[in-house]
């Protein structure tokens, strides 16, 4: 009997951390749907700020601002996911591109090699910047632009084989028109991150 009431014991004091851990995780849960169904949401509006240009055509949006900061925040896994849904949402037809939605457009389209891009950017920026405990502005910056990087490798590639651009045209028409602002969102996406970065760490593992 002394035995019985001793594990029962136990058992009613495991009860409560466990209740304690079932709501920490349920808290999590929902702060990591809230952040990436925001970035999905930044993403969008990103897209709807849109500078066309008479020489090329892709547009300038503030979707790189979003997108590094997507990676940063949210980390590789759940910074891709941001991006997969974005995409996912539209490939189906809701309106969150820049210039159309659908899956004929994507294929159509001159930035849909852009838009791949951000699911690998995400991933690179978010695993690059969880390589430091504590990471600081210039490897918050190195991480965003290696990030970029990869969004013009992408839009080059697509731009290049399935609109037929040459190298040079689509260095100039899908690169060149967008470094200096890409760098200032860049600047101002890290400079913001930094200001976060030890809460974004706990909240998105």
């Amino acid at each position: 009997m002394r035995d019985e009431g001793y594990l029962m014991g136990r058992e009613m004091a495991g009860q409560p951390d466990l209740a304690a851990r079932a709501a920490w995780l349920e808290s999590r849960a929902v702060s990591i749907a809230f952040g990436v169904m925001a970035f999905v949401v930044m993403m969008a509006l990103g897209a709807h700020v849109r500078i066309a240009l008479p020489f090329t055509p892709v547009p300038i949006t503030l979707q790189t601002f979003f997108l590094s900061l997507a990676g940063a925040t949210l980390g590789p896994v759940f910074g891709v996911a941001s991006q997969v849904i974005y995409l996912s949402l539209g490939a189906v037809g809701v309106p969150v591109f820049a210039g159309g939605s659908g899956f004929v457009y994507l294929i159509q389209s001159a930035t849909t090699g852009y838009l791949i891009g951000f699911v690998a950017a995400a991933a690179l920026v978010g695993w690059l910047i969880r390589r430091r405990r504590d990471p600081g502005i210039v490897w918050i910056l190195f991480s965003m632009a290696a990030g970029n990087l990869v969004v013009y490798t992408c839009g080059m590639m697509w731009l290049m084989s399935c609109l037929e651009f040459s190298p040079v045209d689509a260095i100039a028409k899908g690169v060149v028109p967008f470094l200096a602002g890409d760098v200032v969102k860049m600047c101002a996406a890290a400079g913001l991150f930094r200001g976060y970065r030890r809460r974004a760490r706990i909240m998105f593992p």
